[in-house]
């Protein structure tokens, strides 16, 4: 098992455990032990099919349906009725049992139910375990755009047992894979390289290799998040391929990509975008998109450019009406450009929709 500390200025610090076994052997019950006066159980129905044993019958659960299309006020509401009728005051905790929607729900139900309580991530997807887990980063989609309302509210604490890989279906391990490739491409050459010798291994579910991989990208993040944990600069830049990204889910249709497969468009309309603008080589573009091909995800998204192109405003990194996007100066270096030039966007759209 592997521990990552994150340790946020204003005390609200807490460990990341990760390791075959630790939630699924144990028990959820065991796991959250001490933690917290009373508790509620926020999960899915896909999940709680597949781990109903981790649900003892004395413990409050609420399951919800699965899907983007659920990360919506309707659940928030849900999750805070329930933890009035589960008796959850100030010193209990909301447990998040799931995947990125999972999460983002039930931690923004637990920043803002009496005003805040504390919350446990247990994720089990790739994406969770390596991004959305892990930060603070909480909130729900509007029609007009994803994670378009939320709060930082900081986990009290993350189980990722990476156990709960190997029911996951290969779409969504393919998911996961373009946020760790993502973390390469930002932020670790090293870790691109290996992912470059070792993908064959990730696709095959090798546990020991994943517990590696995720303890690495957690670190990456958690590096981020501690020097800048409200996205004042810095921290941006975790957002790369998701400007492009999220737009293309918002025209395709929520649902039609998984988050993962739209970021991964995303980082091929971004590198694109860095080549025509002089910022990065084709080698290294060639380099980014090999990996993505090598993790089976899509290349092109069926829908207009300029449509995806002007979905890019409702991003949050927009500013006074101006495109903020994340782009990749080499493999391991990005930067934040402010109003890129709208025609070389266009095009690097283009180059990845189809008819």
């Amino acid at each position: 098992m592997k521990k990552i500390a994150v340790d946020i200025s204003h005390g609200k610090s807490y460990q990341i455990l990760i390791g075959e076994g630790i939630v699924v052997e144990k028990g959820l019950a065991a796991v959250l032990c001490g933690r917290g006066s009373s508790c509620l159980v926020v999960t899915d129905r896909n999940v709680a099919g597949l781990y109903k044993k981790l649900l003892p019958p004395k413990m409050r659960t609420l399951v919800l349906p699965p899907g983007e299309k659920e990360k919506k006020f309707s659940n928030i509401e849900r999750i805070c009725r329930g933890a009035v009728e589960s008796g959850l005051d100030r010193g209990s905790q909301v447990v998040a049992l799931g995947g990125g929607v999972v999460g983002d729900m039930a931690g923004f139900a637990a920043s803002i139910y009496m005003r805040g309580v504390d919350y446990v991530q247990v994720p089990t997807t790739v994406l969770a375990m390596v991004d959305s887990s892990v930060g603070g980063k909480t909130g729900v989609d509007l029609p007009e755009g994803k994670n378009l309302v939320g709060t930082f509210w900081q986990p009290a604490a993350v189980f990722a047992d990476t156990s709960f890989i190997r029911t996951l279906p290969a779409r969504e391990i393919r998911c996961g894979l373009a946020e760790i490739i993502k973390y390469g491409v930002i932020l670790d050459p090293r870790l691109f390289s290996a992912l470059e010798k070792g993908m064959k291994f990730l696709l095959a579910c090798d546990l020991s290799v994943y517990e590696k991989i995720i303890a690495r990208c957690c670190r990456l993040k958690a590096d981020v998040v501690e020097k800048d944990e409200k996205e004042g600069g810095l921290r941006a830049i975790l957002n790369y391929g998701h400007s492009f990204g999220h737009a293309v889910e918002k025209v395709a249709g929520f649902g039609k990509f998984s988050h993962g497969e739209a970021v991964g468009i995303g980082m091929r309309m971004a590198a694109k975008f860095a080549v025509a603008s002089g910022m990065l080589s084709p080698q290294e573009e060639r380099r980014q998109n090999g990996l993505l091909d090598m993790a089976g995800l899509p290349k092109s998204v069926k829908a207009s450019a300029e449509k995806i192109y002007s979905a890019m405003f409702s991003d949050k990194k927009a500013r006074a009406g101006r495109l903020r996007i994340v782009v990749p100066r080499a493999i391991g270096r990005v930067e934040l450009l402010d109003s890129p030039d709208p025609g070389r966007v266009l095009s690097a759209i283009e180059a990845y929709c189809s008819p």
